[in-house]
């Protein structure tokens, strides 16, 4: 059985006071590799690895960087189809699901080729006699990023594209469930030309977490996950004057309203609950049916939901894998279970699921709970599983009023024809990111990726321009030259403009 070690200085290394933690290949619910657990020592070599890159790295051309950035961008798409192998053997979804994953951490590189635009500063002429003024922007030193399981390569892609195009080098700490694709993704970055140590993989667990976001020589830390471990990382790593953007977790409703064409809304409800097992941040797990007609949403989406295919994401024809662990799959069925408990009804219920030939599998089968209410658990948690809750209101404005009192904001959508309801609700709800008859509206690569309330710690959002912001500080130079100072007198009043 293979050990996945760490990608430090452009070697793939495995040191003896790390500790081993197990991957396991979700669809047969067994343990496929080690992967090793980097203790404190190993963190603060890594950490030192990573200065002495910047240094160089920093002051490397806009020219030099953007050539390395294209090379890496067509090595990636080169090397797609056996990334996505990578991502299903130990995450488990299915394979076009991790191809899709790949590309849309492919749009974040292309945007970071454009790095020349993106650094271009201010310059001001003549803002006092003889006295001008410009800015530019630098890079801030060693950026850690702490990525989860459910997008081993697209969330690491929404960070260490933008940080090292700016000048950063960049230490990726993977979810040590899934490691593979990021040391895959190393070794590209290093056939790129990229210099050894700008780039480094560390695979770890808490004790790595830790010693990172407590290290003098860290200036910034990205995180994605959930929530209770965002407010930590925020927390632990602004204690220790680090720049921080930590994205939480997610409770992402959508809203149908009476007007909308129902067959479309089934088909894309069932896709956005269901795809990936559940496992995103921007799934749909929460469905208002806003009026009468909109009441058999739920028996609609749970009809579609009958027909898709579980099984082993390398399968062709599967359309929905198993979730990432055994504790997964417990966890996820508990909440089903208090559902029906509290008196939710189960229109098709995924517990205790079984592939034929995968019965050790980690799968849970689609599930749509109705007549759920606010004070349920199943509604109150974010599942992260293949769980839709339905809930019935009557009106626009108490299901806005709904969305609003939950404790989240990342995603939400609307499912109407009305123009008019469609500015009131986007108007109207307390979330970062919303789609109108678009049920993932995760942004372009060019705009930013970020939700309010619970679902975010820090001011920054993640790559497009507040990522450039994010991985950059401010500098501003006020000049002025003369052909001879003789004669020059200094005021001691404060400087104004003349």
């Amino acid at each position: 059985m293979s050990t996945l070690g760490h990608f430090i200085d452009g070697k793939l290394l495995v040191f003896e006071d790390d500790r081993m933690g197990e991957v396991f290949d979700p669809a047969l619910g067994s343990v496929s590799s080690h992967v090793a657990l980097a203790s404190k020592k190993t963190v603060n070599e890594v950490v030192e690895v990573a200065q002495r890159a910047f240094e160089e790295w920093s002051n490397s051309s806009l020219s030099q960087r953007t050539k390395v950035l294209f090379a890496f961008r067509e090595l990636v798409n080169r090397r797609a189809d056996d990334i996505a192998a990578l991502i299903t053997s130990e995450h488990g979804k299915v394979l076009s699901d991790a191809r899709g994953e790949v590309q849309r951490g492919l749009e974040v590189v292309e945007f970071a080729c454009g790095i020349p635009q993106l650094l271009k500063g201010d310059f001001s002429s003549q803002v006092s006699t003889a006295v001008d003024v410009y800015s530019f922007r630098e890079p801030l030193g060693v950026c850690v990023g702490i990525t989860p399981f459910n997008f081993p390569a697209m969330v690491p892609m929404w960070m260490f594209p933008v940080a090292i195009a700016c000048g950063n080098s960049f230490i990726l700490k993977p979810s040590e469930k899934d490691p593979s694709a990021s040391l895959l993704i190393a070794q590209l970055w290093q056939e790129a030309g990229l210099p050894d140590g700008v780039f480094n993989v560390l695979n770890g667990d808490q004790e790595a977490v830790n010693a990172l976001l407590d290290h003098p020589d860290v200036a910034a830390v990205s995180f994605v996950g959930s929530t209770p471990i965002a407010k930590y990382i925020y927390e632990r790593a602004s204690q220790n004057s680090k720049r921080v953007q930590a994205l939480g977790g997610a409770k992402n409703h959508a809203i149908i309203l009476e007007d909308a064409d129902l067959d479309f809304v089934t088909e894309n409800l069932t896709a956005a609950a269901f795809g990936s097992a559940g496992e995103r941040c921007m799934a749909i797990s929460a469905a208002i049916a806003v009026g009468d007609r909109v009441n058999d949403i739920g028996k609609m989406v749970a009809e579609r939901a009958s027909k898709i295919k579980v099984g082993s994401g390398t399968i062709s024809d599967v359309e929905m894998g198993p979730v990432i662990t055994g504790q997964s799959k417990s966890r996820i069925e508990d909440l089903i279970t208090k559902g029906v408990d509290q008196g939710a009804s189960a229109l098709i219920d995924g517990r205790n699921y079984k592939v034929p030939g995968y019965e050790g599998g980690f799968f849970v089968g689609p599930t749509v709970v109705d007549e759920v209410t606010v004070e349920m658990d199943v509604y109150r948690e974010e599942i992260f599983g293949p769980v839709l809750s339905v809930l019935h209101v009557n009106d626009v404005d108490s299901a806005i009023a709904m969305i609003n009192a939950n404790p989240y904001g990342n995603g939400t959508a609307i499912f109407t024809g009305s123009g008019d309801a469609a500015r009131r609700f986007s108007r109207g709800v307390k979330v970062g990111m919303i789609g109108i008859n678009v049920p993932i509206p995760v942004p372009m690569a060019y705009y930013s990726f970020g939700g309010w309330k619970n679902s975010l710690f820090g001011q920054s959002h993640i790559h497009g321009p507040e990522g450039v912001a994010f991985y950059t500080r401010a500098k501003v130079v006020t000049q002025r030259w003369f052909a001879s100072h003789i004669g020059e007198r200094a005021s001691l009043s404060f400087p104004t403009a003349k």
